[in-house]
């Protein structure tokens, strides 16, 4: 039977995640991106259906209800979820899934989906001063919030010495960032399809 693989992409607010999912994406087109919901705004430029499932607070407390998230979390005074519908069926079909999760979330899946089906990749960007300037050049954003990111990028520093693979992205380092995290996920998707 053929087993898949959740590549869980970790890393704070402003390290690179996104572009280094998205360069993935446009690389890797079988690969399975599951889409998380979350309660949070639509922000400029974000397609509804693509990374995420936009939801009000109460759609969101009724699939608590139906058992429907994998695990979710909330961060910033919204919460993400990652529904079972988006992993269970591509990872039983012997599929990549690649997912950015909180470290929160990373906790949860390790509990439930096996070992061998898990990878973790930490994105380092460096110190939290370098990551509150691309915070900043990014969009406007509060005292409060701000806050907020620093003490989830505490958290998901804490997760770096812990993940199964970790991938420099520190200041003028991107089109290495993006070169090192293709050519690991080319890596991985060839094991996948070595056992499919």
């Amino acid at each position: 039977m053929a087993t898949g693989k959740l590549v869980l992409v970790i890393g704070g607010s402003g390290s690179g995640k996104g572009t280094l999912m998205a360069s993935a994406r446009e690389r890797f087109p079988d690969i399975v991106f599951p889409v998380s919901c979350t309660t949070r705004a639509i922000r400029p430029g974000e397609i509804a259906g693509q990374v995420y499932h936009f939801v009000t607070n109460e759609e969101f407390d009724s699939r608590i209800e139906a058992g429907a998230f994998l695990e979710w979390a909330e961060y910033g005074g919204n919460r993400y979820g990652t529904p079972v519908s988006e992993v269970t069926g591509p990872l039983s079909e012997g599929k990549l899934l690649l997912h950015e999760i909180e470290v929160q979330g990373v906790r949860l899946l390790q509990k439930i989906i096996a070992s061998d089906e898990l990878v973790t990749v930490y994105i380092d960007a460096g110190s939290w001063d370098v990551l509150e300037e691309r915070i900043r050049a990014r969009a406007p954003i509060t005292d409060t919030e701000l806050a907020k990111r620093r003490e989830r990028y505490e958290k998901e520093s804490s997760f770096k010495s812990e993940a199964t693979y970790v991938i420099e992205n520190t200041n003028g380092g991107v089109e290495q960032a993006i070169e090192d995290f293709v050519s690991l996920i080319a890596r991985l998707r060839s094991e996948v399809s070595d056992t499919a």
